[in-house]
């Protein structure tokens, strides 16, 4: 059986679910994919777009530092594990995810009660890591989990750059889910590499850059 569009670009298990989704309705996908890819103006960019990427929110992945001031053997520094909790002395598992450091510390004075004789805690985000997709005319397609805010440059360089035979540089997609939406936004990244253009697009969690190929 020949495989679908989107199946040609990137293993299927690269994409996120909503995309992957989408693809089982071949109509409304292509709807989408043809003016998105084919499409040659460059996307003017806001604030928003060029400003890096933070959340409030603690996501697995991230790494947090825990203080104890009065118990500094308590002192932790630990990675949010993919089921969103870490572990720690004395009481063991304790979600993370999806929590403000603030609503952290809040938790963890409230389940240490017992053992703490100064009651503060504090909890800092050391670095955050989120997926982005990198696909079409790049090195190594697929996913890279970037540990700081990342452009979407930087990414295909962690993708192992441009297919120097094949890319368009020109006219490189973000794919975005904001606000129940699928925005896309148009990159010419040959001016950004040859010094005519300063703006960097700042990533967000599951973008999606697709890298076409030349016409010729």
């Amino acid at each position: 059986m020949n495989k679908t569009f989107v199946e040609d670009r990137l293993e299927r298990s690269a994409w996120p679910d909503w995309l992957r989704r989408l693809t089982k309705f071949p109509v409304l996908f292509c709807a989408l994919a043809l003016p998105l890819f084919g499409c040659k103006t460059e996307t003017p960019l806001t604030g928003k777009e060029m400003t890096p990427y933070g959340t409030v929110k603690l996501r697995e992945g991230d790494t947090v530092v825990i203080s104890f001031p009065g118990s500094p053997t308590l002192n932790a520094t630990q990675q949010i594990r993919p089921d969103g909790k870490i572990a720690l002395q004395l009481v063991g598992e304790v979600t993370a995810a999806g929590k403000t450091p603030a609503e952290l510390e809040k938790e963890l004075l409230s389940v240490y009660d017992a053992q703490l004789v100064l009651k503060q805690v504090s909890v800092a985000l050391q670095s955050a890591a989120y997926p982005v997709f990198v696909t079409g005319s790049v090195v190594h397609p697929g996913r890279i989990m970037p540990d700081r805010p990342i452009s979407d440059l930087e990414a295909i360089m962690e993708a192992g750059g441009f297919d120097p035979a094949k890319a368009n540089m020109t006219s490189v997609v973000i794919l975005r889910r904001e606000e129940g939406q699928l925005k896309h936004y148009v990159r010419n990244l040959k001016r950004v590499l040859e010094g005519k253009s300063g703006k960097l697009f700042y990533l967000r969690p599951s973008d999606i850059i697709y890298v076409p190929e030349r016409a010729f």
